[in-house]
């Protein structure tokens, strides 16, 4: 049996089931969510785990020097709840998606069943995959998707939030602390594929799809 995680950042490491894990990583609107959607309806047997699920309470959100709640650090996540998911994953993948109430079959005009029985594949996906080390060791396929200072603030300021930004949150903070985790992810080496956000959607989707299938038929 095969398996595989797509997250929006990813490294791979064997485990003793040599089930291969892909992440894909992002800044905020950076397209991560629009591409692991379109990739979890086209890839067989796909689970995903959204790193936005794993936010702790409100109430447990420090406030910064910068003067602003500190969503964009790694401490804002229960990243030990997140990692007992993946890990739940890991040790059987049937098991985790029966329990997650996923039906794993694929449309068969989108891709040939045979064989897709015997490959499971997990979509890890968030804004700070790459710097958190026991992530990176389940990981086997990483991806980030980069966009230019200019595009993500006007993509940010675009969207409509449940709770608005503050003034002064994107340049005050968000975009400073993508940096500063960027520099860390390059400080530890973590290989990754760079992909351009500025891409279409239809780009980013094809180039991620070929190489995850191309891996997983190869049993990379």
């Amino acid at each position: 049996m095969r398996s595989w995680a797509v997250l929006d950042s990813v490294e791979v490491k064997r485990h003793k089931s040599a089930k291969p894990r892909v992440a894909i990583a992002t800044v905020t609107n950076g397209g991560k969510t629009t591409l692991t959607d379109k990739l979890y309806r086209a890839l067989p047997n796909c689970c995903v785990v959204h790193q936005d699920d794993f936010f702790k309470p409100q109430d447990e959100i420090e406030v910064g020097e910068d003067g602003f709640k500190q969503y964009d650090v790694i401490t804002a996540l229960d990243m030990d709840a997140m990692m007992s998911t993946i890990y739940a994953w890991l040790e059987n993948p049937v098991k985790f998606e029966r329990s997650h109430g996923i039906n794993n079959t694929l449309d068969s005009e989108i891709i040939p069943r045979s064989g897709d029985e015997d490959t499971h594949i997990l979509i890890v996906e968030g804004f700070l995959l790459y710097t958190h080390g026991p992530l990176i060791d389940v990981l086997n396929q990483r991806y980030f998707i980069s966009i230019p200072y200019e595009e993500c603030k006007r993509r940010r300021c675009s969207r409509n939030y449940a709770v608005p930004d503050p003034p002064g949150l994107f340049d005050g903070h968000v975009w400073p602390m993508y940096v500063k985790h960027t520099k860390m992810m390059e400080d530890l080496g973590v290989d990754v594929v760079q992909l351009d956000g500025t891409l279409s959607k239809e780009q980013l989707f094809n180039a991620v799809y070929g190489d995850v299938t191309s891996r997983t038929n190869k049993g990379l």
